[in-house]
């Protein structure tokens, strides 16, 4: 949905960042600004500060940065159409939604409403078997046996659903309630009878980001059958998105630079007990592409934890399919194998948390388990056996986006199959020239990943004006149309992944005009080019917040000089290389004249710019 930038504007011109902050932290009032300890990572004096005047947020620890939007993006893990949304919602504005009919905006309304709705009742049940736990013995025994402390149970809300069919209708005066139904809690059989979903089960609240309660997962205290129970997919839940732990996890991620991904409630309460407070679950399904892409909004690095059986390998290959859309260069993931007789909770318990630990930082890396599980049940003595470990290895190696990564695997791969990297690049159709990881072709120039162009090679000092011009039109995205055609086409032909971000802005500002950081930062998510920007964010927010927000105005003589320089660069080159040409070469003078002539127009711009 594209979001009209004078709403988002009229919206962060109501919006108070130093409320909407203080929900999370605790601020105190330092002279003009406000102080407290940062929520992205831990410390023990105040580094983050917050501007009224400003309306920004600046952390001088750890360099996040930014406004009411960003905060909610960046400490809820949102995407910035739903930070909007949310915002909007709290103060009683209403997002714009020009390319709906007024029946779509009022179904969505709708469903908003009843999704707050099915909330306050999971809310409301949650409540209440917390308060049976507290009145249960044997729970509160099953518990203590797991190691399970109050305070923990206390952190992630558990609780108990007594025995009976129909415990919840002391909590629900109108048991006949749709809602009941609709929200898991009820099941409604034949000749319409109802009773509870969760009966004589130690239950464990299922929270979204922002710490709603959205389902339920059940645990009986003996053997019987099923085991674990959860809440069915619902208007507010879906298990294919949803992570168990991940609201409590989240603040400790940054901290241990890592997310522990399990396999059940038991695992993430019995790690947060032990030791490892950055541990989730998914929730009775396999490792969706959509879980990874939320653990990446909170942190560069994920491993997986499974057993070492055959059930934990084919769970680990549906995690690695999940994972490998997202495995960009500067992300991690890794698969962890615990013997088959452990799960995280028992190996703790009997070797210690540092015997744990070393087996994170062992963990096979997403590169290495690719090639393994590409290989398995291949004789890679034969023919036939390098054949079949192709084919299985192509699907996996394709899912991966474009980089440094993607191409050492097709390195390793082709070596792996004695098929040479030019054979396997005709074999799965790879072009030489492009970014795929097959051998590259002096003939033929590299492509941008997108419009056309050829790469442009410059030098490191022209490449630090070209990250000037970057952080300047991240910043003031509008600034973009203050160059002229021409000095896209530089800018969008150079080399990757700078050249990359630049036609990514091009197209973004031809789509959506100028953006602010929030908005192009949601765009950015996945990108090969992802890291770039945010680096150069990053140093752009370790700057006092004076210096943070400018004026376009005030940008536009960097943004010009900074162009001169690399145009200059690139005549220089063009100069060197007309040079080398034969003398006998009729073109060569008239091109050297032609060069020179366009060099000192640029000198004499940039004296005239720097005066």
């Amino acid at each position: 949905m594209a979001i009209p930038q004078s709403f988002i504007q009229d919206l962060l011109a109501r919006a108070d960042v130093v409320e909407i902050v203080g929900r999370f932290v605790q601020l105190k009032k330092t002279g003009a600004n406000f102080s407290g300890l940062c929520p992205f990572h831990a410390e023990k004096s105040p580094s983050f500060t917050v501007s009224p005047s400003k309306q920004f947020y600046h952390c001088f620890g750890c360099g996040k940065s930014g406004n009411a939007i960003g905060f909610l993006m960046e400490h809820a893990g949102m995407g910035f159409v739903e930070a909007v949304g949310d915002l909007a919602g709290q103060y009683g504005m209403e997002v714009p939604q020009d390319d709906t009919t007024p029946e779509q905006r009022e179904r969505a309304a709708q469903q908003r409403q009843k999704q707050a709705t099915l909330g306050d009742v999971l809310e409301k049940a949650g409540q209440a078997y917390r308060k049976h736990l507290r009145q249960s013995p044997r729970a509160i025994e099953y518990f203590k046996g797991r190691g399970v402390s109050g305070e923990i149970a206390k952190a992630f809300g558990l609780g108990y659903a007594p025995e009976g069919w129909r415990a919840l209708a002391s909590v629900f005066p109108d048991y006949s309630d749709p809602m009941l139904v609709e929200c898991g809690l009820v099941i409604e059989g034949e000749e319409d009878k109802r009773y509870d979903r969760f009966r004589d089960r130690v239950m464990f609240p299922i929270r979204n980001v922002k710490g709603e309660c959205i389902g339920f997962g059940g645990r009986v205290l003996g053997d019987e059958k099923p085991k674990y129970l959860n809440s069915p997919e619902t208007p507010v839940f879906s298990k294919g998105r949803e992570l168990y732990g991940l609201y409590e996890a989240r603040n400790h991620l940054r901290e241990f630079g890592y997310v522990l991904v399990t396999e059940g409630y038991m695992d993430v309460v019995a790690l947060a007990q032990l030791g490892f407070p950055n541990a989730v679950a998914t929730l009775g399904t396999a490792c969706t592409p959509e879980h990874v892409h939320k653990l990446f909004r909170f942190t560069e690095s994920v491993v997986f934890s499974f057993d070492g059986d055959a059930a934990g390998r084919r769970a680990a290959r549906k995690a690695l399919e999940g994972a490998l859309p997202y495995a960009t260069d500067v992300r991690s993931v890794k698969f962890l194998f615990l013997p088959a007789e452990h799960d995280p909770d028992s190996f703790i318990r009997e070797h210690g948390r540092e015997e744990f630990e070393r087996y994170v930082r062992q963990a096979v890396p997403l590169s290495v388990f690719l090639v393994e599980a590409a290989s398995a049940d291949c004789d890679l003595a034969t023919a036939e056996g390098r054949s079949r470990m192709l084919a299985a290895a192509h699907p996996l190696w394709t899912l991966l986006p474009d980089g440094a990564l993607k191409r050492q695997l097709f390195a390793e791969i082709a070596e792996r199959s004695q098929v040479g990297s030019h054979e396997l690049a005709d074999l799965w159709r790879v072009p030489r020239a492009g970014g795929g990881g097959g051998g590259r072709s002096r003939q033929r120039p590299e492509q941008r990943a997108y419009g056309t162009g050829v790469r442009q090679a410059v030098k490191p000092k022209a490449i630090n004006y070209a990250e000037h011009i970057a952080r300047l039109v991240l910043r003031h995205s509008s600034a973009w149309e203050l160059l002229s055609h021409a000095d896209h086409e530089v800018l969008c032909g150079l080399q990757p992944p700078l050249g990359d971000l630049f036609s990514w802005l091009d197209a973004s500002s031809h789509e959506h005009g100028g953006q602010p950081w929030a908005a192009l930062q949601a765009g950015l998510a996945g990108q090969p080019f992802e890291a770039l920007a945010q680096r150069l964010m990053d140093y752009d927010a370790s700057q006092p917040l004076s210096g943070v927000v400018e004026d376009v105005d005030t940008a536009e003589r960097d943004l010009r000089l900074s162009m001169v320089e690399i145009h200059l660069d690139l005549l220089a080159t063009a100069i060197e290389e007309t040079g080398k040409m034969p003398q006998s070469d009729p073109s060569r003078h008239d091109r050297l004249l032609d060069l020179s002539r366009r060099q000192q127009r640029l000198l004499r711009d940039r004296q005239q710019l720097r005066s």
